[in-house]
């Protein structure tokens, strides 16, 4: 009865209720505050991370590994990198349970909200060797991602007002361009053609182009130390061509009398046939020479006239070139060059197969102008703010068993019941609601006849070969028989025109010459 009224006594006093309210408060306040650093008397595995920049984390973030949460940063210290740049130190403290981490780990910071919120995430490795405690990982410049307030930056004032002119320019530019644009896709095919043999010949190695370079470079190293000389003779030839040019009938009578004294001096040179023999052969080019002279010494003297005061800047050209070449004679013999030559010819060749598929959509069905015709209109539903994009919404059937519209659904959009079930009423808002879809419609047939499949037809009640008949949906990728041209295009495939009726990316069955 006494220890009864002991324990009553201790209850009834307000003071030491109280009191030890207070301490539990303290030492609940305590561990809350204590949490975020780690709660103590818990092993922890330390780790830190060298980053490119702080990418706006503080201390209390957490660390993440596979989506879950192994720990926190605990503190943030700017460092100095190797390269000079300040970057940034996390001390990341991690559940024991996460470690050992191999030592190929990687570390990416990630946002955790679009308020700018974030995490660190560690990528597991796969190296045998582990990282021990209060080692050292290196962040990538690519661990951070961008922030939105930088992408937001660059569309300044300026930047806005850029792009709404390109827009207006570009906009006006390509209006009613269509028949351009679609001689221009026409020609694209030959020309890739074309460009296949050059660039094959460029990067066979018989070809030389590197020494080609080389010796481009050796020539105006030669030329570089008599350019003087160079300009000296111009400006020579400047001097006699003006001479010339003052008393044009003297020119024109030495000319006439040539032949004469050539006749007497042709006995006193027998000696001297080889000579005169090899010099008759040029006297034709001379004499002809000689006429265009006498009618363009004007031009050619003023063409002179502009090389003399050109050519005194020709040594320091000569010298810049000179690191042009080497830059050339580098690039022609870098073994990445010929790989890149018969990159762009493997790349001719596969953008020739799509072009073959991909032409006769636009020049006999004309589906490139019909594209943007529908987009003004998808984008024209006026709003208070300006426009925005009509959107159709399509529903299932409710009704139907097994629809796509139900949790768990196996079967598509399907309008005909399952076996053994009732036939589900139609929804109230128009017709029974079935798969369609047709992917990669044709343009043409294998003869190249128009067969512009999109937009030509309605879909048919059941095209689906291989699946059980209660489905009456249309997944079949070909429609049969042909739906010849659209409205504006045309019976068949262009003269000279090569095609592909299947996007098979092989050589084209049929060429039309």
């Amino acid at each position: 009865m006494s220890g009864r009224s002991r324990a009553s006594s201790i209850v009834a006093n307000p003071v030491l209720v109280g009191a030890v309210t207070v301490l539990i408060a303290v030492v609940a306040v305590f561990l809350a505050y204590s949490a975020n650093s780690g709660l103590p008397f818990v092993p922890t595995y330390t780790l830190k991370v060298d980053a490119p920049n702080g990418a706006r984390l503080v201390a209390g973030n957490e660390v993440r590994l596979g989506g879950f949460r192994i720990g926190q940063v605990t503190k943030l210290e700017p460092i100095r990198r190797d390269d000079g740049k300040i970057g940034a130190s996390l001390t990341l403290s991690l559940d024991k349970s996460a470690s050992p981490l191999p030592r190929d780990s990687e570390v990416v910071i990630r946002p955790r909200s679009t308020l700018g919120l974030k995490y660190v995430e560690i990528v597991r490795g796969k190296s045998r060797q582990s990282l021990p405690q209060g080692a050292s990982l290196t962040a990538s410049e690519g661990s951070t991602p961008p922030e939105f307030d930088d992408l937001f930056e660059t569309f300044t004032d300026k930047t806005r007002r850029d792009i709404s002119a390109n827009l207006g320019t570009f906009g006006t530019g390509l209006a009613g361009r269509g028949v351009d644009i679609n001689r221009a896709l026409v020609g694209l095919p030959p020309l890739l053609r074309d460009i296949q043999p050059v660039m094959r010949t460029l990067s066979d190695p018989d070809t030389q182009l590197g020494r080609f370079f080389e010796e481009l470079q050796d020539t105006a190293r030669i030329a570089a130390p008599v350019a003087d000389r160079f300009a000296h003779g111009f400006t020579a030839g400047a001097d006699v061509f003006a001479a010339l040019s003052q008393d044009p009938e003297a020119l024109d009578q030495t000319i006439a009398r040539s032949p004469a004294l050539l006749r007497e001096g042709t006995p006193a040179l027998r000696g001297q046939r080889p000579f005169l023999r090899r010099l008759a052969g040029l006297s034709d080019e001379i004499s002809g020479t000689a006429r265009a002279v006498r009618t363009n010494v004007g031009p050619v003297s003023s063409a002179l006239a502009a090389g003399t005061r050109t050519l005194p800047q020709t040594p320091r050209l000569a010298r810049d070139l000179q690191g042009t070449f080497r830059a050339l004679r580098f690039l022609s013999s870098s073994p990445t060059t010929n790989l890149v030559l018969q990159g762009l010819t493997t790349t001719a060749t596969t953008l020739n197969n799509t072009l073959r598929w991909l032409g006769p959509h636009i020049t006999v069905c004309n589906y490139w102008n019909y594209w943007w015709t529908y987009l003004s209109d998808h984008i024209g539903e006026e709003v208070d703010s300006g426009t925005v994009q009509r959107v159709q919404v399509k529903n299932t059937n409710p009704l139907q068993q097994n629809s796509p519209a139900s949790f768990g659904a196996t079967e598509p959009a399907n309008a005909q019941p399952s076996q053994g079930a009732p036939a589900p009423s139609l929804p109230a808002f128009g017709d029974p609601v079935n798969l369609h879809a047709q992917p990669y419609g044709r343009a043409v047939d294998e003869q190249g006849n128009a067969d512009c499949e999109t937009g030509q037809r309605g879909y048919p009640e059941r095209l689906a070969s291989g699946l059980p008949e209660r489905f009456r949906i249309a997944v079949d990728p070909r429609t049969p028989g042909s739906q010849g041209p659209t409205f504006t295009g045309r019976p068949r495939v262009p003269d000279g025109q090569t095609f592909s009726a299947e996007p098979t990316g092989l050589a084209p069955r049929v060429v039309r010459p």
